[in-house]
């Protein structure tokens, strides 16, 4: 209802909401029954506040606090009722929020950081906080409109209202998913409105279908136009203007589209690239000249122009308390912040230089100025002469519309010269652009709505946050290279008005384009979609309404898969979940849902990774007959592994990706491309085993400590643990295998979990946190101050404790300190959960507990010795100690004498960063907060830290429904008969990148297969030798020999070297005549899975000359 609630309990869920009931779950463990009077004449008469009484276990008085943004709003939501609500309250009750379900109760200072955190980390809480209170009209729900409405609900605007006058007929069936067949003949935004709406409970959705008026329209943020006239355009430009309101235009017909975005006079941009701000520790700082030095091994990554602030900076302190000062780069490791250097003291050391973003600041001209005279956004810079023409068509277009009250025909020649007419008279257009934007004008293309709608809806996002910078002003889009030429049974040069005239069919706007036989062989294609979440919906989406695999037969099929199960963060972006799907898996549900646009799409949903451990599901049989493969998958191994498969198979593979606003296609097509794993960006670079054990110097150091720490204590120990007790003898026999130094320390971390270390009870549990706080914050620092000092001195009479290594100190525990007491809290709670024993959770319990520990007072160890270096760290990696087998023979001797049949097996706690009950996020937070207090670095809150702990790549529904429609516009170019792969020009692909903060475009070829040469044979990694067994290794390699004039040095299949030139000649000859396939399981010590139809041998061959010569694999059959 939209109430809020202030109670002294924390880590609970309301399970149920009646008139005069909440029941709420406490800690997983107690039910408290909430009663009150909520009358609804109370919430009518914006009654300010009402008592309730706390039942159990508080039993103390707490005020529900009115909040409805208005009565309007509260009715809606007593009408509806309130279907689900979520509390969440930090440890000190400071503040908690109720919220339902329903769209009416939206709260525009309220943030669920559980469902937006993938956008809060794309955009950043500002930006989302001016979301959840923006207001956005978006008239005309066409297959544009929808796809905009779709990406800002989904996006969290607080407010959005669909408009629309026109009805839907069968040409918006083609791209527009929230319309039905049974939705013919009715308003597009009255059929559109109940669909849109479910996409986001916390968007307050309204509808109007009356013609828009100036005092309708200045209510809006943001008014956005779809389908609509060039007169309404500037009507409503005049309006927008006139009451200092923003408007944005986006249209597509068929391959071509456009976006137009006007954001007043001196609109502000608070950050232009939503980058985050960079941030690097200074070796050196001359006075005299100003230039600012860098450590050696870190780039700063600073452009001429930007602004930097100082801290920490020791000598020259005066730095830091300045303004940001403006800078020139000199060289990737130094800057020059001018003169002002000169009226400061001399620098002795230390200092951070952090990037601050200034606000800039943009003026856009009006539509009617715009359309005399544009500016534009190149889309692709190989068609640079392309957006004047486009801009002088579309201002023809328009006027065709008044003029004849309908769009030109497909392939109508008559309708093209009427166009021509209406063409600008200054304008120069080339004749053949005209005639493709005419036959294409009828057209309706889902995949260009996808592409155009997120662009669009991201530039909304824009106007309504001032964060990155907006369109200016004109982006022209066309694909035209999707249209098949000569090479194709498509040919569209040969297509015909009969050819793509509408047939009354929901295909109509995708068969003006490419025809009605091109329409037929794309419902017969096969497809494999690997992943389901953002992108996979994505592209579910857009394969159903492009009516891919949508044959009646049942010859067609998009097959799915995915392994994961749905989550409260997903629903933000992938848009075929709701609420009640939470815990579902994706596949199942996605495949149900996509089936509500378009009921005759065959699909068939799997929950299986793809990997060499499922190959007895995607098998062969399974990979016969598609005709391309869509990878939606978020990890590179996955990635890597389908590359693979594809390449093997010779499958077409559309590969995509984005990380916040960015994205990217790449097109990897048989016999013409390279892979995707034939290029890859450099590795990330792991942070130094030193710096993260004792010298972190940025909170990303301390949160990666914190998630290794958890992992150390409360998932690996409790694995170790299961292992020994499920099988004693082959867990020492495994253990033989080790280094001396993992011997020790696996065995060791066995005896501590069930001797020295394990608790009875759950007070056990809060004593070992709090003395695990000690150790960890407290006596490990005060032994690397022992050893080295805050004045110690290198041997090159340098400071130890500078430039990248910060002075630490100890910490002392005060439980009354919120991020002490939760480490403890958190911490006592896992130990528990590992150990199966029931947890306190009481603060004023616990507190008793800890008031009754007493650490052993800390003793420094002398001839410690700690890593310094990155080698001296792996050194230590290697034990040295004379008496490692006394003290190996001491541990096994001492697990000996355990019984393990009467020990309990411990539970392995997996870290799972999106469950807030879980405390997984609570413990991390706290640890790497009090590390980050150690070494006075500034601390992170929980999302900083779950990002950087999870690995969380930010994502945004824009950039995924931009990124899907490029993906599906590639897709276009594949399709043939069935009769064979068709042999597209490698310049009608596209791999594109986007970066819609900027907003920017690039456009390039794919980059050809690379080409070797073994004596006059070329070949790419596409081919391959192939022999049909059975036969013997003699006859294999003979016939190797004589295909290739080479001499065979060995063969291998996968690590089984099976045949060598070096190997003994009694084994080489009781090889030779044994069949291929015999010899591969008795050296490799494993039977062909029945599911397999061929082995691949690897093959190192010689010239006359004896040099390696390298040759395709080879596909040996059975």
């Amino acid at each position: 209802l939209g109430v809020s609630i202030r109670c002294d309990v924390y880590d609970y869920e309301i399970l149920f909401v009646g008139e005069q009931l909440i029941a709420v779950r406490l800690r997983n463990r107690l039910h408290i029954l909430i009663w009150f009077n909520l009358m609804s004449s109370a919430i009518a008469a914006n009654q300010t506040t009402v008592d309730f009484a706390v039942a159990e276990p508080a039993k103390k008085r707490a005020r529900v606090h009115e909040a409805a943004a208005d009565s309007q709003e509260a009715n809606q939501a007593m009408r509806g009722g309130v279907e689900k609500m979520e509390l969440n309250q930090s440890l000190n009750g400071t503040s908690s929020r109720l919220m339902s379900g329903g769209a009416t109760n939206a709260r525009e200072n309220v943030l669920d950081h559980n469902l937006y955190s993938r956008q809060i980390y794309a955009l950043g809480e500002s930006a989302m906080m001016h979301l959840r209170r923006a207001s956005v009209l978006i008239s005309g729900i066409g297959a544009v409109g929808v796809e905009i409405a779709k990406n800002l609900i989904l996006g969290g605007v607080r407010h959005v209202t669909i408009h629309d006058t026109q009805i839907a007929q069968w040409l918006d069936l083609s791209a527009q998913y929230y319309l039905r067949e049974d939705d013919l003949g009715c308003n597009r935004a009255k059929a559109s409105f109940e669909r849109l709406a479910e996409l986001n409970d916390s968007v307050v959705c309204k509808l109007n279908t009356e013609p828009l008026t100036e005092d309708f329209v200045k209510q809006f943020d943001l008014v956005v136009l779809t389908d609509a006239s060039m007169s309404l355009q500037l009507k409503v430009n005049e309006w927008t203007r006139a009451h200092n309101r923003r408007m944005l235009v986006a249209d597509a017909r068929g391959l071509f589209a456009f976006v137009f975005l006007d954001v007043g006079n001196e609109f502000r941009i608070d950050d232009p690239n939503g980058e985050q701000c960079k941030e690097v520790l200074i070796e050196h700082i001359d006075r005299e000249t100003g230039d600012v030095m860098t450590l050696e091994s870190v780039m700063h990554g600073f452009e001429d122009g930007d602004f930097i602030s100082f801290a920490e900076v020791r000598g020259m302190d005066e730095l830091n308390h300045i303004d940001a000062v403006q800078i020139t780069v000199k060289s990737p490791h130094i800057f020059n912040i001018g003169s002002v250097a000169t009226k400061f003291s001399e620098y002795v050391e230390g200092g951070r230089a952090t990037q601050v973003k200034r606000p800039k600041y943009v003026t856009h001209s009006s539509l009617a100025e715009s359309v005399r005279t544009p500016q534009f956004l190149i889309w692709d810079f190989a068609k640079l002469d392309h957006p004047p023409q486009l801009h002088a068509l579309w201002q023809a277009l328009y006027k065709f519309g008044e003029k004849y009250g309908r769009r030109p025909a497909p392939r109508c020649d008559a309708d093209v010269e009427l166009l021509k007419k209406e063409v600008p008279a200054d304008s120069e257009v080339d004749a053949e652009l005209l005639k493709m934007f005419s036959y294409q004008a009828s057209g309706n293309l889902v995949a260009i709505a996808s592409v155009i709608g997120g662009i669009a809806a991201q530039e909304a996002m824009k106007a309504v946050t001032h964060h990155m910078t907006p369109l200016q002003q004109y982006l022209y889009v066309d694909c035209l290279e999707a249209l098949h030429g000569s090479w194709s049974p498509f040919d569209a040069s040969k297509l015909t008005m009969e050819d793509c005239r509408p047939r009354n069919c929901r295909y109509d706007g995708q068969i003006a384009v490419f025809g009605e036989a091109y329409q037929k062989a794309l419902m017969k294609q096969k497809f494999f979609v690997v992943g389901a979440g953002a992108i996979g919906c994505e592209l579910l989406k857009n394969l159903a309404m492009m009516g891919a695999a949508c044959d009646k037969s049942g010859e067609g099929v998009v097959k799915i898969t995915d392994m994961d199960q749905i989550e409260i963060s997903n629903l933000n972006r992938q848009f075929l979940f709701r609420r009640n799907d939470v815990r579902s898996k994706k596949s199942e549900v996605a495949a149900r849902a996509v089936l509500a646009f378009n009921a005759d799409l065959n699909i068939e949903a799997l929950s299986e990774r793809v990997g060499p451990d499922t190959e007895s599901i995607f098998t062969d049989n399974f990979f016969d007959g598609l005709n391309c493969v869509l990878n939606a998958l978020d990890n590179l191994d996955a990635r890597r592994y389908m590359d693979r498969r594809c390449v093997y198979y010779r499958l077409p593979l559309l590969e995509s990706g984005t990380m916040g606003t960015k994205g990217n296609v790449q097109v990897v097509y048989p016999h013409l491309t390279e892979s995707y794993g034939s290029s890859a960006d450099p590795p990330e670079k792991d942070i130094p085993i030193c710096t993260l054990k004792n010298f972190p110097n940025e909170i990303q150091h301390t949160i990666q400590w914190a998630r290794e720490l958890f992992e150390g204590l409360f998932t690996n120990p409790a694995e170790t643990v299961n292992q020994f007790l499920s099988d004693e003898r082959a867990f020492l026999e495994r253990v033989e295998h080790m280094n001396v130094h993992q011997r020790i320390q696996v065995l060791d971390q066995v005896k501590r979990a069930l001797v020295d270390d394990k608790p009875q009870t759950a007070k056990d549990c809060i004593k070992w946190a709090r003395l695990l706080f000690q150790e960890n914050f407290h006596n490990v620092i005060a032994q690397l101050l022992h050893t080295f000092p805050p004045d110690q001195m290198t041997s090159q009479g340098v400071k130890f404790w500078s430039g990248s290594k910060r002075c630490p100190h100890v910490l002392q525990f005060d439980a009354e300190k919120e991020e002490h007491f939760n480490f403890i809290y958190a911490a006592s709670i896992l130990r528990a959960q590992q150990y199966n024993i029931e947890p306190i959770l009481d603060k004023k319990e616990i507190l008793d507990v800890l008031s009754n520990v007493k650490p052993e007072p800390f003793l420094p160890k002398s001839g410690v010795k700690i890593a310094v270096t990155e080698a001296e760290a792996k050194e230590q990696d290697e034990l040295n100690e004379e008496d490692a087998d006394t003290q190996i023979s001491a541990l096994k001797i001492r697990l000996a004498k355990l019984n393990t049949k009467a020990l309990q097996r411990l539970t392995p706690i997996d870290f799972e960063k999106d469950d807030d009950s879980n405390h997984h996020m609570e413990f991390i937070t706290a640890a790497s907060n009090l590390r980050a207090e150690n070494y006075d670095i500034q601390p992170a809150d929980r999302m900083k830290t779950k990002q950087i702990a999870g690995r969380i790549i930010p994502a945004i529904a824009t950039t995924t429904a931009t990124v899907a429609g490029l993906v599906c516009v590639e897709l276009h170019k594949m399709i043939g008969d069935g009769s064979e792969q068709l042999k597209v020009p490698l310049d009608r692909f596209k791999n594109g990148f986007l970066n819609m903060a900027l907003p920017f475009f690039a456009f390039s070829d794919p980059i050809a297969a690379a080409k070797k040469k073994y004596h006059d044979q070329t070949f790419t990694l596409w081919d391959r030798l192939e022999i049909q067994g059975p036969k013997s290794l003699k006859e294999l390699i003979d016939w190797i020999q004589e295909q290739s004039k080479l001499e065979v040095s060995m063969l291998s299949s996968g690590v089984s070297l099976i045949y060598s030139f070096f190997m003994s000649s009694a084994k080489r000859a009781e090889r030779m005549n044994q069949d291929v396939r015999t010899v591969v399981e008795e050296v490799s010590r494993r039977r062909t899975p029945a599911y397999a139809r061929s082995l691949v041998l690897e093959v190192m061959a010689t010239d006359s000359s004896d040099e390696d010569v390298e040759i395709p694999y080879i596909k040996y059959n059975f």
